[in-house]
């Protein structure tokens, strides 16, 4: 149950007595005089429900007011106003949309305690409602995602990170096998070490041997010092070989080498180096396959091919796409910190849900940073995204046929009005402002 805490903004005048009436009633009561103490207060104490008392109202007060209570990420609000203010269609467009109940002076004690108790109720039931984390975190080993296949690859990951035997981790492009990789460095008695990453099909190859071995200073043209070379510099932790199958075959015998004896020789050195470090490798292709065609030797794939997991792509648990995108949208938001987006609309996530991420979590990752920066609506839109429901693999969706007639009947009752805002909303039984946030809602330019 939340706490009984009421916001109450109030930019005019209290009520006399109401302050000490809902004290009276055990309700914690705290004020604020304008929009941006309600943002603040919100944030600090994290409440559930609120109350406006309003005993003047205009066009700018309206605007503020929308501001406050839209992005309210299910908080609960109730407004107390005189009754002209409801003759304001706007204001009466805000009520009805953005507010759970209104009461018109003067005030009846008896019967606004009855509605905040019903607000009170209704912020309770929501945010019971509201997808909790696991009882691990939820971004359980830094990777997002409820479904039976995460659940099956933490559990695998957690198998696996307790050993020093070496890892294969199979998986498509974008599918997050890098991630999967960390989770094991994590888990393991190595986690106070180095975790270093090698993209093995971005190694120039001139240079790979020196990269991955370090060399002696003097042993080539522009050798002025000393260099540890990437697998030394894992010493104590974790080596992660991304791609290791576009490695060159002449680099896979050197690795061999390290992998069987521990050791490493520097480029120009004459004595084996020991070190003490554990080999995770991904690779988005078949190691099996490319040891028939000959593209990898068959030795290393062994030695690799000790303990092996594999990341699932992100069509086969379509389930965790709206937790990854919020996820995503979180990570974006607070990068950005003065986005209007507040989240994602009904449609955007029936379009996530339908669409197959070829490119998996990295590809949704891309579509929804683009989307939080270049869209100009408050909740994401599917052509923000750039997706839409197929309407001949998937079907239409409900959500997405309505959207479509909604904007379709826009469209038409403008250009049968010449345009006229004025006119349209008349005849879609609608208000010019109600108007004006569904032509932005479906990209539909203003006129003039």
């Amino acid at each position: 149950m939340l706490a009984r805490r009421l916001l109450c903004l109030a930019p005019g005048r209290r009520p006399p007595g109401l302050d000490a009436h809902l004290r009276a009633e055990g309700w914690e009561v705290v004020w604020a005089t304008d929009v941006t103490a309600v943002r603040r207060l919100r944030q600090r104490l994290a409440i559930g429900f609120g109350l406006v008392l309003i005993d003047a109202i205009d066009p700018a007060l309206t605007a503020e007011l929308d501001a406050a209570v839209r992005p309210a990420d299910g908080v609960e609000w109730v407004v107390v106003c005189p009754p002209r203010a409801l003759e304001l269609a706007a204001f009466r467009e805000l009520v009805a949309e953005a507010f759970f109940d209104y009461h018109t002076e003067p005030v009846d004690p008896s019967c606004l305690l009855q509605i905040l108790a019903h607000a009170h109720r209704r912020a309770t039931l929501r945010a019971a409602c509201r997808v909790a984390p696991p009882a691990d975190g939820g971004d359980a080993l830094g990777m997002v995602g409820q479904s039976a296949a995460m659940a099956r690859l933490r559990m695998q990951i957690r198998k696996v990170a307790v050993t020093e035997a070496p890892v294969l981790i199979g998986g498509e492009s974008g599918s997050g096998k890098e991630l999967a990789a960390q989770a094991i460095h994590r888990g393991s008695a190595r986690a106070e070490g180095p975790f270093v990453a090698v993209n093995c099909g971005a190694i120039v190859p001139a240079l790979a041997q020196s990269e991955l071995f370090g060399h002696e200073r003097g042993s080539f043209t522009g050798a002025l010092a000393d260099r540890r070379g990437l697998i030394a510099s894992a010493q104590g932790g974790t080596l992660f070989l991304d791609e290791i199958g576009d490695l060159p075959l002449d680099l896979q015998t050197n690795l061999l080498r390290f992998l069987q004896e521990k050791t490493i020789q520097r480029v120009g050195g004459a004595r084996s180096l020991p070190v003490d470090v554990r080999v995770v490798a991904a690779s988005h292709i078949d190691l099996a396959e490319a040891v028939a065609c000959g593209k990898f030797r068959e030795d290393l794939y062994y030695r690799l091919h000790v303990l092996s997991i594999t990341v699932p792509p992100l069509r086969e648990r379509k389930e965790d796409v709206p937790m990854l995108a919020q996820h995503f949208y979180r990570r974006c938001s607070a990068d950005l910190r003065t986005t209007r987006v507040e989240g994602f609309g009904r449609q955007a996530v029936a379009a996530m849900l339908a669409h197959d991420w070829p490119g998996n979590v990295r590809e949704l990752f891309n579509r929804v940073q683009r989307a939080v920066v270049m869209t100009d609506s408050r909740l994401i839109a599917p052509d923000d995204l750039e997706l839409a429901c197929d309407e001949h693999e998937h079907g239409v969706c409900l959500d997405a046929a309505r959207t479509l007639a909604e904007r379709d009947a826009i469209r038409f009752t403008l250009d049968r009005t010449g345009r006229n805002v004025t006119h349209a909303a008349r005849e879609l039984g609608v208000s010019r402002m109600t108007l004006y946030r569904l032509m932005e809602k479906h990209r539909i330019a203003s006129p003039g």
